[in-house]
């Protein structure tokens, strides 16, 4: 019989796509061979619309290791005989369904995803976008989001070290949640999630099997919905996660990747079973054979179906090495954790599933993943010229600047996150030198070295709304900024491309545009992606997401003790801008919360940026500065007020005039960086931004208790912490 529309519709195929297949196979899947293919060939695991435009993407580099794509995740060599694992990825659909358990396991796949590379996990990140909390469903939303990344990662014991959290009408109902982690590996000890051995035997280990998370990859991430209750019936897609056991699963299979027992390790995450096994198979050139009757459950009544498409969280497939099976269930009954005997690696290319003694699917690896791809092409979208050329408000009367900058200082972009990261554990594994809201990038320090790295992870969804090529660079650059801004030299980056429908041809231009923006930045930093995630089709009622791409940065510090936070530290220190002073307001916080408008064309000049970021690693490093603290969300006056408010110190000092005395305050032009030094060192600093043709001009000196800039507002400092620290609870209507 004809497979239905209901059923295609159900894993996220089309009718062309099915028809396909036929061809492929010279006849009809059959149910379980159906649902392989819909997982498979899934956008989330097919990357059927962005596969063509990621190979636009720089992956190679001196330090690089594993490159993207490989493997689960991305190694870069730091020195020392050791190596920096890392990736991002994003769990936006689940979490729009059911906050908590959508977030917490994002948490738990990304672990498992540096956990598969034999690292151990040493830190986590995560970028978060909801819609305005005035709506209660996004406070519903912003709030279980929270909570699952605090209630998951608070109790594997590894440190939350940073992120970021925005809020825009764009996101309501369809929020992003992107999780990122951190791994340390020896050399020698990288693991990879391939089955090349024929004879070899494939195990599982975890959590028993159950139907949570069944078309989490095919239907809830590869398709659009409509948000908030309607929903409700999607919550069977949303895996279900367990964080001690995955603390002593990550313990266990760290020890057996030592053991020399094993050939692979992967997750088993999204399109649990049926991705993990036959990706490995695929990567090793070779066929599998899959008892399913073998695999542990939970569930009374599960098919070959249910057990080869669950996402179940906290699970690992091993690629053990034949006639060592005892020895790896050795090491996991030590940690009171048993292996399941489910398969083995065969010579022939052909995934076989048996059931009952049965087969039940037969199909070659070769065509099970080779999803198709689309590049359809993209128009510019209708909306741009008239953003472009959108007039400014009048430039209000300079007497209400000191209201201004207190309510920019207490906008929820802006605000604290002390209420949300104070809910994370930041200390545990006593490596965390920087916490959040204390610099620009976390400092983990690398322990039995001198090291330390700096990450950072950063996106703004509005530069690229109006700017789509502008936007991915911004993206990438300032990522790398915030790192540079810790002292740290930028290595590699991560990403998370966050967008709506890629069949629209607006998407699908967005889409293209940020990943070339992108990419030109990472080639004049000289940063390749080496991981990441695309995430697409997110949209709610018939509205995309402002285009978002995320990038996560990882740098290195040679000597921790060169690391820098943004934090004023000495009266009398001066202060100086690096940078051209901002030009405009497009794109700009203060246009969107003054004036509830997002408009003008953002730009950046890569040179300038690359000059200035090689200018700072260098002052560091020669321990010319104090602090530095990068000029972004709310613009200059906003920067300046974050290094006093961290540190409590005040400042008095001048801007750079402009055109509008607001967007000299207010405008966010890239490429910038507040610096603070002693006295005898200004000159040094400004002959070494000449020479480099980067501008350098003194804004002021730190000291006091009030924030004054001359001739436009003087105000207690109090008044700005008091705004800044309660803004984001006065949202959330907390007082």
């Amino acid at each position: 019989m004809p497979v239905t529309q209901a059923t295609l519709e159900t894993i996220a195929l089309t009718r062309a796509e099915y028809d396909l297949i036929c061809q492929k196979l010279n006849r009809e899947p059959n149910e379980v061979e159906l649902g392989l293919f819909g997982a498979l060939w899934s956008e989330h695991c097919g990357y059927k619309h962005s596969k063509p435009l990621l190979s636009l993407f720089p992956t190679t580099g001196d330090s690089v290791q594993v490159e993207a794509g490989q493997e689960n995740a991305g190694v870069v060599d730091i020195g020392d005989g050791l190596s920096i694992v890392f990736k991002a990825e994003s769990h936006n659909h689940p979490s729009a369904v059911e906050p908590y358990q959508g977030a917490a396991t994002g948490v738990g796949g990304i672990i498992r995803d540096i956990l598969a590379m034999g690292a151990r996990p040493i830190a986590l990140l995560n970028s978060l976008r909801f819609g305005p909390l005035d709506d209660a469903r996004n406070r519903f939303l912003f709030e279980g989001v929270v909570r699952g990344i605090s209630g998951y990662g608070n109790c594997i014991g590894i440190p939350d070290v940073g992120g970021e959290v925005a809020f825009a009408d764009a996101y309501s109902g369809n929020p992003l949640v992107n999780a990122m982690c951190i791994g340390l590996l020896r050399d020698g000890e990288l693991m990879s999630a391939a089955a090349s051995t024929p004879g070899s035997v494939l195990l599982t280990v975890g959590s028993a099997t159950g139907r949570d998370g069944i078309h989490g990859a095919s239907g809830l991430a590869s398709r659009t919905f409509g948000g908030g209750e309607n929903d409700a019936e999607m919550r069977p897609t949303v895996q279900v996660g367990d964080p001690f056991l995955e603390k002593v699963l990550v313990e266990a299979c760290l020890e057996a990747a030592k053991s020399g027992h094993l050939e692979g390790l992967q997750d088993m995450g999204a399109a649990g079973l049926t991705s993990s096994a036959i990706e490995c198979a695929e990567r090793g050139g070779t066929g599998l054979e899959i008892n399913v009757d073998a695999v542990p459950r939970r569930e009374e009544g599960m098919t070959a179906y249910d057990v080869m498409l669950s996402e179940s969280q906290e699970r690992m497939l091993l690629i053990v090495k034949e006639g060592h099976e005892g020895h790896v269930s050795e090491i996991f009954e030590r940690w009171d954790l048993s292996v399941s005997n489910i398969g083995t690696v065969t010579d022939d290319g052909i995934a076989r599933i048996f059931e009952n003694g049965k087969s039940v699917a037969a199909v070659s690896v070769e065509t099970l993943v080779a999803a198709p791809r689309y590049r359809p092409g993209g128009s510019r979208p209708s909306y741009l010229d008239s953003l472009h050329a959108h007039p400014l408000p009048p430039e209000p009367h300079i007497s209400i600047a000191a209201q201004l900058l207190v309510n920019m200082l207490g906008s929820p972009n802006i605000a604290s996150r002390r209420s949300v990261y104070q809910q994370y554990d930041q200390e545990v594994q006593t490596n965390t030198l920087v916490k959040p809201g204390a610099g620009d990038a976390a400092i983990v320090r690398i322990r039995g070295t001198k090291k330390a790295i700096a990450i950072a992870i950063d996106g703004n969804g509005r530069y690229t709304y109006l700017e789509p090529y502008a936007g991915g660079a911004m993206a990438v650059s300032e990522a790398c900024r915030n790192v540079v801004c810790a002292g740290g030299t930028p290595l590699a980056i991560t990403d998370c491309l966050n967008f709506g429908d890629p069949t629209k041809p607006e998407v699908y231009y967005q889409l293209e545009e940020a990943i070339k923006g992108m990419s030109a930045a990472c080639e004049a930093l000289g940063v390749p992606v080496i991981s990441g995630n695309v995430s697409l089709f997110n949209e709610s009622a018939g509205e995309a997401i402002y285009p978002t791409p995320v990038v996560g940065a990882v740098g290195l510090l040679d000597d921790a003790t060169t690391m820098l936070t943004a934090g004023f530290s000495n009266t009398g220190d001066f202060v100086l801008l690096l940078g051209e002073p901002a030009t405009g307001l497009e794109g700009s916080e203060y246009l969107a919360h003054e004036y509830d408008q997002v408009s003008g064309q953002p730009s950046i000049n890569l040179a300038a940026e690359v000059s200035l970021q090689k200018l700072v690693v260098a002052l560091a490093d020669d321990r010319l500065l104090v602090s530095a603290h990068d000029c972004a969300d709310g613009g200059l006056a906003v920067a300046i007020a974050e290094s006093s408010i961290i540190s409590g110190y005040g400042f008095s000092g001048d801007v750079p005039s402009n055109d509008r005395w607001d967007a000299a305050l207010f405008g966010e032009s890239p490429s910038r960086i507040i610096v603070s030094c002693a006295p005898t060192d200004a000159d040094v600093i400004t002959r070494r931004a000449e020479a480099l043709g980067v501008p350098a001009a003194r804004l002021g000196t730190v000291g006091g208790n009030r924030f004054t800039i001359y001739d436009v507002l003087d105000l207690p400092l109090v008044d700005l912490i008091d705004a800044h620290t309660h803004g984001l609870n006065r949202a959330l209507g907390m007082g």
